[in-house]
């Protein structure tokens, strides 16, 4: 993924109280590291802890109204402002899109989605359209019995786990 290509920390989902403050839906472990948004035009001062996701204080919001009005905004940053990841670690953006294939170099599908249901992530793949129909899904876990090998253009997918 190119270093300048946003990548969504965080979603406003709706006001909370009367100053201004936001919730969120939160994407990142720490959102706290982050001070500007959506190419320097938010700026965060603030986040917290909430009964539902977080709460945020953002300085260009000082009202509900305006804070209503940025419901649904991605609370975006450059790839290149997150921290340099270790070996066998990875960022779901930079898996999202990535065309699969098999250890055989055979073409099966894309990467669609990245969900986590307790034990791990899990991909949901989407083979390759066939006859203008589109291709069918399956899932697959993150794991190196599945997912032998990856890198910026491509998975491996293990012929095993093929659906």
């Amino acid at each position: 993924m190119p270093q300048d290509t946003p990548v969504t920390l965080a979603v406003i989902i709706g006001a909370h109280g009367v100053t201004g403050e936001v919730r969120l839906k939160v994407f990142t472990e720490d959102l706290g590291l982050y001070k500007t948004f959506n190419d320097g035009t938010l700026s965060l001062k603030s986040v917290r802890h909430g009964s539902n996701g977080m709460i945020a204080r953002i300085a260009e919001v000082t009202d509900r109204n305006a804070a209503e009005a940025l419901r649904g905004t991605e609370l975006t940053v450059p790839r290149a402002a997150l921290p340099p990841l270790g070996e066998g670690e990875y960022y779901h953006a930079d898996l999202l899109g990535l065309a699969v294939v098999s250890s055989a170099g055979e073409a099966i599908g894309r990467v669609v989605a990245i969900d986590d249901f307790g034990a791990g992530d899990v991909l949901e793949i989407e083979r390759d359209a066939v006859e203008g129909k589109p291709g069918k899904r399956f899932m697959v876990p993150m794991r190196v019995e599945a997912v032998p090998d990856w890198d910026d253009t491509r998975l491996v997918l293990d012929p095993a786990w093929v659906e």
